[in-house]
């Protein structure tokens, strides 16, 4: 399956393309962006290269990578990032979403609406079971996962708490 551009009211989600790694690249410059999933910021050459990394798909095929870029349309930049990866389970297709929007962006609700309209877009495709794995910590996008419909599990998982979203007729305990 292709994606396409999820439309919500301020915002599109446009599938990823390299081209977009130089805004991109500037847009997640602040190196606070990273103090809950650890690493650096990366230059415009490095996220290029991870950019054609994602677009050329998962190297694993039960896998697939859904990308997208956050346009704000009124001010016609890019704000952020949204992504699902689909994996295939015994009781339909299970998301493991994330969202990230640069520093400027934030505090204006683009990431919950963002991930409202990502969750919105995969419950349109079939996905049952939509996760999250979010620091403990990280209150901003706990209140993200929240306003989205998802919710605190007691699962663990590298020291981040499963945040899960099932639809009817999943396991209590998810898959």
């Amino acid at each position: 399956m292709r994606i396409g551009a999820v439309e919500t009211g301020r915002l599109s989600l446009v599938p990823l393309a390299v081209e977009h790694a130089d805004e991109m690249a500037e847009v997640l410059s602040d190196p606070d962006l990273h103090a809950f999933i650890g690493g650096a910021p990366h230059s415009p050459q490095a996220l290029r290269a991870r950019y054609e990394r994602l677009v050329a798909g998962s190297p694993d095929p039960s896998r697939t990578w859904w990308n997208w870029v956050i346009r704000l349309r009124e001010e016609k930049c890019l704000t952020g990032t949204v992504q699902a990866t689909i994996s295939a389970a015994d009781l339909g297709c299970v998301a493991e979403v994330a969202w990230v929007v640069g520093t400027p962006w934030q505090h204006r609700g683009i990431a919950t609406e963002a991930a409202r309209g990502l969750v919105a877009w995969l419950r349109e495709q079939g996905v049952r079971t939509i996760r999250a794995h979010i620091h403990p910590d990280h209150h901003a996008s706990a209140a993200v996962a929240a306003a989205a419909g998802l919710a605190p599990t007691d699962h663990r998982h590298e020291g981040e708490i499963r945040w899960e979203l099932l639809s009817p007729g999943s396991p209590a305990d998810g898959l």
